[in-house]
Order: structure tokens, then C-alpha cells, then sequence
């Protein structure tokens, strides 16, 4: 069934598309998926280099369903950020490869599925040749408001930064998406805005919140006194928001009206890690930004050193290690 996913109706007509459905044009694909996912980096890793593409979509509730493939070997990294949007790659053909760290990745196999929010994270994911993909795009925005409406709060980055495989053969999950695609047959032209459609966007982020959290190690149902406190909260904007002048730990906690000591403890039961390490990735997700921006001629050590970083040396190890490729390599795309 998810083989022939948004290809045709209830009635075994094809689906129309407001688009070519195939494609060996790179910048008819780009257009496109642009539009559907967000704007990313596509690269062939094959000795052939010209897409065999097939796009379908359409629209439940807010929620882009896809049917994609380029029919080429290829990477996809760079997705950008300020689109919003979280992904949900289910594979229905062929194989994906999706980096969870610099140094380990999750394979996806048929009817297996990966969700990456690339509003909060980077992702980098690579298909074999015979890739074909069942994809949904998510604005961050719903989730948050589906997590406020029924879990009365909305979950931090440990949630948004986890990326992790969900689902497979005989699966909740995979029934679902099954659900979704039976659901699209029998009214391809009605969900993106009747009852029926925003119902099922709403199961489906729920759904996805479930497993997604679950395999995170949070607890979406604990009770809301157990949410970060306010001077967590607090303290994270602030070092958001001054990052780049590397404020220390004690100023941090003076800006969050509480000493030290109690800043560090409950970062360690609420987020699971330090301040500092918060600190950490804010100033190196802030330099990935900025080089990505960078003016021509612009270099890599005036970026760092507006970041703070004085030891380029030691700037370069650590950004290689979070984001598996030198400072210089991300400023020369």
C-alpha cells in the first residue's frame, strides 16, 4: 500500500499533481522540494549524476505528505533551519542512511521511519539508489501547539534536538501512515482542510510525539511541577541571548536569580546535562550560522573570534567534532 502512496484514489484514478510528477531537470527537483520540505543541499554520491526524480504531495491539515525519490544516489545536508519545519522520512523503497552524530547513524530500511526537527538540529541523511520515500513535513509551530494543548507544556530541545529512528513492520506507527495514505485515496482534494483532515493531523502528531519522547527518555504525561523550573528557562535565554560574549557561570546564575550550586543541579535533573555544556552548543550552533551567512571574503578565525573562541586550533577540533566537517568546509558552501 505505502509503495503506491499518492498515486492513486479510492477508485484506482491517478492522483492529479499541480506539478510535473517526473523529473531529470536538478532545478525543477530544487523548486519543488523547496516548496514541500524547505531549502537544502542535494549532492549525487554515485558516478551518475543526473536525477530520475518522482514528486507527489498533498495536504492534511498542515501536515505536507510527500512521495519522493531523486533515483540517484545522493546526500542531503544543510536543510535550513529558519523554515521551521521537522521532517519524517519513512522508507518504502530502497534504503537511508541518517546521521544521528558526527560519528553514528541510524539506517532505515522499507517501512522504517526517522524524524529530525531541522528547525532545532542539523541533519544529514544519505540515499542508496534505490531510495523511495514516504515523507511528512511538519511545522515546528504544530507540534508545539499539540504538545501545549495536550500535555500542558511545551517540551525544550532535548526533545527537538533528539533525531532517531520510529516505527517499522507491524508497527502502531506504520498502520498509521497507512491510515494516512488509505485516508488521501479516498479524499485527495479535501483533507488539507476539512474536519477529517485536521483530526488526522492532530493523531498523527500525537502519535509522533509519543514515540518520539519515548525514545528520548521524556516523560510527556509527568505532572507540570516537574517541568524545568523558571530559572532553567531563565537561564537558557540568557545565555541564548549572550552567547557570543561568553558570559560566565555565575553571571549566568545571577541573571536567573539563583546561586550557582542550585543553577547547575537543576540543569543535571531537568535537562540532563550542564550549563556549560548549554553554553557550549548555543556558541557553536551561533558560529554554523554565521559561517553559513558569511559575506564573501569573509574568514573563518573573524567569525570565531566574534564568537569568542581564541584557540582556533581547539575551535576547529571541537566544531569537526559536533558537526563532522572543519569550519572552513561549511564556509565554503
Amino acid at each position: 500500500m505505502l509503495r503506491d502512496a499518492l498515486l492513486y484514489d479510492a477508485l484506482g484514478k491517478p492522483i492529479p499533481q499541480r506539478h510535473k510528477v517526473l523529473s531529470t531537470d536538478w532545478d525543477e527537483i530544487r523548486d519543488w522540494s523547496s516548496r514541500v520540505y524547505m531549502p537544502y543541499r542535494v549532492s549525487p554520491t554515485g558516478s551518475v549524476i543526473r536525477p530520475r526524480s518522482t514528486m507527489h504531495s498533498a495536504m492534511v491539515g498542515r501536515i505536507t505528505v510527500t512521495r519522493f525519490a531523486y533515483g540517484i544516489p545522493v546526500n542531503v545536508t544543510d536543510w535550513a533551519q529558519d523554515a521551521g519545519n521537522a521532517v519524517v522520512l519513512t522508507t518504502i523503497g530502497g534504503a537511508a542512511r541518517h546521521a544521528v552524530t558526527a560519528r553514528h547513524h541510524e539506517d532505515t530500511g522499507i517501512d522504517e521511519s526517522f524524524v529530525a526537527d531541522c528547525s532545532r538540529t542539523d541533519y544529514l541523511v544519505d540515499f542508496d539508489p534505490d531510495h523511495l520515500q514516504l515523507n511528512l513535513t511538519i511545522p515546528h509551530a504544530v507540534l508545539e501547539q499539540v504538545c501545549q494543548d495536550w500535555f500542558g507544556f511545551v517540551p525544550d530541545n532535548a526533545l527537538w534536538q533528539y533525531k532517531c529512528r520510529i516505527g517499522g513492520r507491524n508497527s502502531s506507527w506504520l498502520a498509521l501512515m497507512t491510515y494516512l495514505v488509505r485516508s488521501i485515496a479516498e479524499a485527495p482534494d479535501r483533507l488539507a482542510r476539512d474536519r477529517v483532515g485536521r483530526h488526522l493531523e492532530q493523531s498523527i502528531c500525537i502519535h509522533l510525539l509519543n514515540e518520539w519522547s519515548a525514545r528520548a527518555g521524556i516523560d510527556l504525561d509527568q505532572p507540570r511541577s516537574d517541568v524545568a523550573p523558571r530559572h532553567v528557562r531563565a537561564a537558557e535565554r540568557y545565555m541564548a541571548a549572550h552567547a557570543a560574549s561568553l558570559p560566565a557561570m555565575t553571571e549566568v546564575a545571577r541573571a536567573a536569580g539563583t546561586s550557582l550550586r542550585s543553577l547547575t543541579g537543576a540543569f543535571r535533573r531537568f535537562r540532563g546535562y550542564t550549563p556549560s555544556a548549554f553554553l557550549r552548543e548555543q556558541r557553536l550552533q551561533g558560529v554554523r550560522a554565521a559561517l553559513r551567512a558569511a559575506a564573501p571574503g569573509t574568514t573563518v578565525s573573524a567569525i570565531a573570534n566574534a564568537w569568542g573562541y581564541i584557540n582556533l586550533g581547539e575551535f576547529a577540533r571541537s566544531y569537526r567534532g559536533r558537526f563532522g566537517e572543519l569550519p572552513s568546509e561549511t564556509l565554503a558552501r
